[in-house]
């Protein structure tokens, strides 16, 4: 891939958050970019290490995650492309969970030192991450939220409803899209059992609301998928205008 179009897709990012002069983007181009695509299941970043890159999804997935001492795993949310994997490794000395990639992912690495020289340089780039950060936490809440108070139907249907706004975002996706995460995967999104997420997938399924084919997930009757999961939106903050 041509990094150029790399650099055209994050300064796409940061200007649908902040209005940028050409001097501006011309610094988020000059960036030292750096491809790299790693395979499912690797780590890009344990507990405990100490970050010196942040990397930009240009394709396929990744994932956060914390483990108990004795090796039980919380998914606590999942990165699509256009996003950045982990702004908060900016300022912090170590990293405090694993990142893992739920699928092939294809990275533009950033040499951290690089974002901070400008988010110095050039205010609005700073601007532009600090909404992403915020959006990051608000969804953080809506996980909080959703594991802690809403029941397994609504729970897994509210994960459905989120991926289908955030892909068809992210990719153009309409209301079908892959979703690549095991059922046990979904389990540690989502504080249940594979066994009980089968059976929730099933009860959506033949309420109509849902279809499935391996593991393609195709959305029958938004409406009412909505209404179960109760989802507003909201959170995403979808309608945030550049300032």
């Amino acid at each position: 891939m041509d990094i150029s179009i790399v650099s055209d897709q994050l300064i796409r990012k940061f200007s649908s958050r902040v209005s940028m002069s050409a001097g501006d983007r011309a610094q988020i181009a000059a960036l030292p970019f750096k491809l790299r695509t790693i395979d499912a299941s690797t780590y890009m970043l344990r507990e405990g290490q100490h970050p010196t890159r942040c990397a930009f999804i240009v394709a396929g997935l990744a994932y956060r995650q914390k483990l108990t001492p004795n090796g039980e795993r919380e998914i606590v949310s999942i990165v699509m492309p256009g996003e950045f994997v982990d702004l908060q490794n900016l300022f912090l000395d170590e990293s405090d969970h694993d990142i893992q990639a739920l699928t092939r992912l294809t990275l533009a690495e950033i040499p951290i030192n690089a974002l901070r020289d400008l988010i110095l340089a050039c205010p609005p780039a700073g601007h532009a991450l600090w909404v992403d950060a915020l959006i990051e936490s608000s969804i953080h809440r809506e996980w909080l939220l959703n594991i802690g108070r809403r029941n397994a139907r609504t729970r897994l249907a509210h994960l459905l409803c989120e991926f289908s706004v955030r892909f068809r975002t992210s990719a153009g996706a309409d209301m079908a899209y892959e979703l690549p995460m095991t059922q046990e995967q979904l389990g540690d999104a989502l504080g249940l059992t594979p066994v009980h997420v089968n059976r929730v997938l099933k009860s959506l399924e033949t309420a109509g609301l849902i279809a499935r084919k391996k593991r393609q997930v195709s959305v029958m009757d938004w409406a009412g998928l909505r209404d179960t999961a109760e989802f507003n939106e909201r959170y995403l903050h979808l309608s945030q205008q550049p300032i």
